[in-house]
């Protein structure tokens, strides 16, 4: 995947991580061996504490993970596909492919996140008394007790709060988070318009990112915010999580709108039939000299005929040495067509903008009983929007970094 990688598939769902992940990974272990866990524990050595926040950072990351497979087996359920999910800087994220065709369908898939990390926080937090002796003992010698838990029990307490602050937090009424979802959901089913519905959701999304960014900014200057307390390193964090947050509840209102723009429209509305073609035989010094210099094109389609064999992209040529240009020909470079994404005239054109989003790509063939009609590319509906979009509410200045599927993010 584009900046991470892959590390299986669970329920046939594909697991992702983002490079982001990894420094987020680091800053919760150390904390826990160098901050928690220490001063808990003055006794235990450093290997201990070292290995037991690489535990807890696995285990915590799993809780997570299980979080965002509850969203999207509950799509599943309800006949929403869901490609992958990402474990990023933030927590996780999953891709589901389409927006909910219902507000009770949304309510459930919302919910059930939070759910599932109030569920784990509970069932961590039973098994971490039990593990101390249970909370008759806990209760008449508390710091006894505390003092003298075993790694286990000090491991189950720990993941048992945190998961449950989690599901808490993501039950904040602010899109896109899970609680902001719900909201919307509400908001949809009074009112029988999404589009309404992720108005006042967005805003509601928008005012918590921005608070957050108001309390992080009064923590960096030493305020002590009650709950947040007064750090520097902990305002900056808010202040980026505030920013974010407001950002995609933004994108998301946009998201719907571009949408709606888009609902009625065909990809033979966009496509375009006229479109410079190679053959597989040229050299690649040849496609590059020939095709690519001197135009804005920077992927053609291979043709046999009115056959379509593959497509060739200025980052195919970037895989072969300069001085072996002479030699390859294009067919050995390009993606053949069995590999490559295709759609149908008739198909939406919002499908075809999220295949565009989800692969990464930048433009589609348009196929019709095996021929080449014509291509459907980012810049096009870039541009169909820019057309159409006025007076609905909708930047597309954005939109060639948007990815449209319907994503559950989860803090």
């Amino acid at each position: 995947m584009p900046g991470g990688f892959r590390i299986g598939r669970i329920f046939g769902i594909e697991i992702d991580i983002n490079w982001s992940w990894i420094f987020i990974f680091l800053l919760v272990t150390f904390d826990l061996a160098v901050g928690v866990f220490p001063a808990l524990h003055p006794e235990w050595s450093p290997l201990l504490n070292w290995g037991l926040g690489i535990a807890a950072s696995l285990l915590f990351f799993s809780s997570v993970l299980a979080h965002e497979i509850a969203h999207s087996l509950v799509a599943r359920s309800r006949g929403l596909p869901v490609d992958r999910i990402v474990l990023f800087i933030f927590g996780g994220v999953s891709n589901i492919e389409r927006e909910p065709a219902s507000a009770g369908t949304e309510f459930l898939m919302a919910i059930v996140g939070p759910l599932t990390s109030i569920v784990l926080g509970v069932f961590f937090l039973f098994l971490g008394v039990a593990s101390a002796g249970g909370f008759q003992a806990i209760l008449l010698a508390p710091g006894e007790i505390l003092a003298g838990l075993s790694p286990l029990s000090t491991l189950l307490l720990w993941l048992g709060p945190i998961n449950i602050l989690l599901g808490l937090f993501n039950l904040l009424p602010g899109f896109p988070l899970d609680g902001g979802r719900v909201f919307r959901s509400i908001i949809w089913a009074i009112t029988n318009d999404l589009k309404r519905a992720t108005r006042y959701a967005s805003w509601v999304g928008q005012g918590f990112g921005w608070l957050f960014v108001a309390i992080g900014i009064a923590m960096v200057f030493g305020i002590a915010v009650p709950f947040f307390g007064a750090s520097l390193i902990g305002g900056f964090w808010l202040i980026f999580i505030g920013w974010f947050l407001a950002s995609i509840a933004s994108q998301g209102y946009e998201q719907v709108v571009i949408e709606d723009v888009l609902k009625d429209v065909s990809v033979s509305q966009i496509m375009r039939t006229r479109y410079p073609s190679v053959s597989p035989q040229i050299s690649v010094n040849q496609l590059v000299n020939e095709h690519i210099m001197g135009t804005e094109e920077r992927t053609f389609p291979v043709m046999e005929g009115k056959q379509l064999l593959g497509i060739v992209s200025l980052d195919d040529v970037r895989k072969v040495t300069r001085d072996r240009w002479q030699e390859v020909k294009v067919e050995e470079i390009m993606t053949s067509r069995d590999e490559l994404k295709v759609v149908g005239p008739k198909d939406g054109a919002v499908e075809a903008l999220r295949i565009i989003a989800a692969e990464d790509i930048n433009q589609l063939p348009v196929v019709e009983d095996s021929r080449l009609i014509g291509i459907i590319s980012r810049r096009d509906i870039i541009l169909w929007l820019q057309l159409r979009s006025e007076g609905k509410e909708v930047s597309v200045s954005f939109y060639i970094f948007l990815n449209l599927p319907s994503s559950f993010y989860n803090f």
